[in-house]
Order: structure tokens, then sequence, then C-alpha cells
């Protein structure tokens, strides 16, 4: 794939990680992105506010903007590794496929697993494989890709390299698809490129995001990411889907979120794209 040829989007977490700081809804999010430069849009369970329910609404509404949806992301207090809600995980999963079911070639996008209760780790790798596993099928029922996107959050369960072996070693890859995230991934694996290289058969499309050395979040470009290197290696992937998804959670976007995301996507033009 050319360069020239990738779509940029943007996640909505830029404005949910403020909280009660953020006093917007959904409109606005659309409004700064679309000013901001960008094609498509990651909406969260959280952020989707009164379209919840109102698919052909907010259909409208992207469309009002120039937006396409790119995925729809969810996570779960069970962090999909709790037993006895495993029901309620499948529930919230079938929701917002039909949702995003509503809109051609969106995802949905699940969070990654994550450590909430006491018991050894390697049951709850399976206990998430088996979320995720059971939520593909039901995304391949309704013709909506499902992919997993692990993170290096408090308590995550899938932080370094052996993590991602574990949990892609339980997941069936023409079920489950994989967002990899370009900061989570450097804060827990010491060879970013080696681990996309490895697991790109499974990338449906990717979260560009940065960090410092220390790990530490950074506006794009301006830490240690090779994006240059993603973007090539992305062209490689079989089931890549061209999106390259911002996705910034540094303290520049926490002053000004709108700001930020739109400084980056200036950022990706330097890049070609």
């Amino acid at each position: 794939m050319n360069v020239k040829d990738l779509k940029v989007g943007c996640q909505t977490f830029t404005w949910e990680m403020l909280g009660d700081r953020f006093a917007g809804g959904p409109d606005d999010l659309l409004k700064a992105i679309a000013d901001g430069g960008y094609s498509g849009i990651e909406i969260t369970d959280t952020m989707i506010g009164r379209y919840a329910d109102r698919a052909s609404e907010f259909a409208a509404a992207l469309k009002s903007s120039g937006l396409t949806l790119v995925s729809f992301a969810f996570g779960s207090n069970s962090g999909f590794t709790l037993k006895e809600e495993i029901g309620a995980d499948l529930e919230a999963a079938q929701r917002w496929i039909d949702f995003a079911a509503a809109f051609p070639g969106a995802l949905v996008s699940m969070g990654s697993a994550t450590v909430v209760s006491d018991g050894p780790r390697e049951g709850k790798f399976a206990i998430a494989a088996e979320v995720y596993n059971r939520a593909g099928e039901l995304g391949r029922k309704a013709g909506v890709q499902v992919a997993v996107h692990p993170s290096s959050h408090h308590n995550t369960l899938l932080f370094d390299r052996a993590d991602y072996d574990r949990i892609f070693a339980l997941l069936d890859p023409d079920l489950v698809g994989w967002v990899p995230d370009t900061g989570h991934i450097l804060r827990g694996h010491k060879d970013m490129a080696d681990t996309l290289r490895t697991y790109r058969d499974r990338i449906r499309y990717i979260h560009l995001k940065d960090v410092d050395a220390n790990g530490t979040w950074a506006m794009l470009g301006k830490g240690v990411c090779d994006t240059p290197a993603v973007i090539e290696i992305a062209g490689t992937a079989p089931r890549f889907n061209g999106w390259l998804v911002l996705e910034e959670e540094s303290e520049t976007a926490a002053a000004d979120p709108a700001g930020a995301v739109k400084t980056n996507r200036q950022t990706m033009r330097s890049y070609g794209a």
C-alpha cells in the first residue's frame, strides 16, 4: 500500500481521558475531529452519548461532518477476565456489533484484557480468549470484524511481548484481529517493529501514538516511535484496511485536546499521509 493511500482517523480517548473536565458531547467530538483535518473517527461506548441507540442518526451526523466510522471501541469493568461476566460481556459485544453493522466497513475494537481479581494469570488469559473468540464469532455472523486492542495501562494483562504471544496463541486469527497501538507496544516491548512484523497477518488497522524514551506519552513525532517503519510494515499486512487512527494521551493533549489532534494531523502530512 502506498503511503498516499492511507486514511487518517482520530480516536476519542483524547477527550475521554479528561473525565469531568470534558463537558461536551459526541457532536463536539465530530466537529473537533473534522476541523482537525481527519477523515475518520473511532469512538467509544463512553463517548457515543445520545447516539448509543440511534445508529441512523449517528450516520447522518458523520455524513454531515465528512467523517467515516472506522471502529467502535468498548471495554468492560470485568476486564474480560471474569468467568461470571462472560455472558454480560458477550451481550455488550453483540450490542456494539449490531451498532457497527450499520456502518459499512466499521470494526468493533475490544479493549485490553485487564486483571481485576485475584487468581493465576493463566486462567485470566483463557477467559479473555474465550470472550474475544466468541465475540469474533458474533461479529462474523453479523458481517462485522472484531479486533483486540492491548494496552499498557494499569493492571493490563497484555503488556509485554510474552503476554502478546500468549493471548495470540489462544485467539482464532480468522475471528479476532489486532489493533496494534504503537505507544502501548513501545512501553512494554523491546522491539516494536519485530512485534508488528511477527503478528502483521492479524493487523486490521493501527493506533498511532508516541512515547518518549521513558515511556511517557508524547505528541506524535516528538517521541521514539518510528512512524515511517510502522507505515512500511502496515503496508505489508494482508488484512490492513488502510486506516491509521491517531490517539493522543500526552499532557499537551490534556491541556488542549482539539489543538493537539490538529497538530498530530499536520504531523502525519509530513509523513505523506
